[in-house]
């Protein structure tokens, strides 16, 4: 029996979408039973996620410009990278299609309190990251 674990073999982004408060990163995922590589668009909300993410690990954030490009970067990434977690989780990767991760607001809020957990439970290790690669601390 051949080994269906996802990989990820390349990820892309963030980009600005147009005529959405959202970034995006899209991920090439493959599985060794597919012969080819698929896309993975996840998108994330800046205000309901991003911003979320944001005040709960360091409550209001000052710093540069500079310092909130990063913090920006590297937090959209790390919440884009559990979101790709949890579809693959629910069964959203399982066929061999393009698939889109839209944000975990409106009709799949019910998927948010999976994020807000992970959150929770990479605090610490997500507050050292922060503080070692960027400089800004709670």
């Amino acid at each position: 029996m051949l080994n269906d674990q996802l990989v990820i073999s390349n990820v892309a982004g963030p980009f600005r979408e147009p005529r959405e408060p959202v970034f995006s990163y899209d991920y090439s995922i493959q599985r060794a039973t597919w012969a080819a590589t698929h896309a993975v668009r996840v998108k994330i909300a800046l205000a309901e996620e991003l911003d979320y993410v944001k005040t709960k690990l360091l409550g209001t954030v000052t710093g540069s410009p500079g310092q909130q490009l990063m913090l920006n970067k590297l937090l959209s990434r790390k919440i884009g990278d559990e979101k790709l977690r949890i579809a693959e989780a629910e069964g959203w990767l399982k066929d061999r299609a393009d698939v889109l991760v839209p944000p975990f607001t409106g009709p799949l809020a019910h998927h948010f309190p999976q994020l807000d957990a992970w959150v929770q439970t990479e605090q610490e290790a997500l507050r050292a990251e922060i503080k070692q690669t960027i400089g800004l601390g709670a």
